[in-house]
């Protein structure tokens, strides 16, 4: 495959699905990366939103089909499977929280299946379901990205979220003068008045900054190491279009490299979840902690 082929080839799967407001100002589907970096802010990848909300009500339909047939009797693979999910994200949250909030397990759960199963679409072979979403719509060139959490929108939209809920619960718990304090009181303090209304611009500018790195911290981990995962498994299907040899080195390269990866989708959505829990029992305690 030559370098300009292999080029396109790479950019091409790297490129999101958008619909925007296009240069003649009418709205409708950018048809090169230039046009959508041009459709500015409000332009909408319609591939990472789309298979994220099917993988969604993936995840709701079935735990709720297996809601509604629970048994106390010898359950069935499906209801192990979740009870088995349900009990890993308890304990996660028993053991991590230290509030009382009836949220939180759900919030937990949601992610950490919501998330795997985002990630779980790097799995598929890369051009599997681009060439399907071509032939559906009758356009060979559609850009079409099937791993939401190799968009950096997504993740950061999760973040977001995430850090809405830790700004409300923080307010809620400690009241916007504790929440406040909390900004500007920590880390250094001193009995001398005159000496802690001069440590309060330096506390703020370090728990502000310690405040807005969590969600950007949490959209950029899981995007970079689905990105990395992504651009590795396209980089392996460049080698099936360039002779036997490197068909086959391929073919084992990419198998090895699923089987890794499997470790980086899981731990990923764990991680996620993880730092999600533990912010929000931040979020929760009192001045006194």
């Amino acid at each position: 495959m030559a370098a300009e082929n292999a080029s396109g080839y790479i950019q091409h799967h790297l490129s999101n699905l958008t619909y925007g407001r296009l240069p003649t100002g009418e709205w409708g589907f950018a048809h090169s990366a230039e046009q959508a970096k041009a459709m500015g802010f409000w332009a909408f990848h319609v591939d990472t939103l789309a298979v994220s909300v099917v993988l969604g009500l993936i995840f709701v339909l079935l735990f709720w089909m297996v809601a509604r047939k629970v048994t106390s009797g010898q359950p069935g693979g499906a209801q192990n499977f979740v009870e088995l999910m349900v009990e890993f994200v308890d304990n996660s949250v028993k053991d991590t929280f230290h509030g009382r909030n009836a949220l939180i397990a759900p919030l937990a759960l949601t992610i950490f299946v919501w998330v795997f199963l985002m990630n779980f679409m790097d799995l598929i072979p890369v051009d599997w379901l681009p060439m399907l979403a071509a032939k559906i719509s009758g356009n060979e060139h559609l850009f079409f990205r099937v791993v939401p959490t190799t968009d950096p929108n997504a993740t950061l939209g999760l973040a977001l979220s995430v850090f809405a809920l830790l700004l409300f619960y923080s307010i809620k718990v400690k009241g916007i003068g504790g929440f406040i304090g909390e900004l500007t009181l920590h880390p250094f303090s001193s009995k001398n008045m005159a000496v802690q209304i001069l440590l309060v611009p330096i506390n703020f500018l370090l728990e502000f900054v310690t405040l807005i790195a969590k969600p950007v911290s949490l959209a950029l981990r899981l995007f970079g190491n689905l990105y990395a995962g992504e651009l590795i498994f396209i980089l392996i299907a460049i080698m099936f279009a360039n002779g036997v040899v490197l068909g086959g080195l391929g073919i084992v390269l990419q198998w090895a490299w699923a089987v890794f990866h499997i470790l980086i989708i899981v731990l990923q959505a764990f991680i996620f979840m993880m730092l999600t829990i533990v912010y929000l029992s931040m979020a929760h305690e009192d001045n006194d902690h």
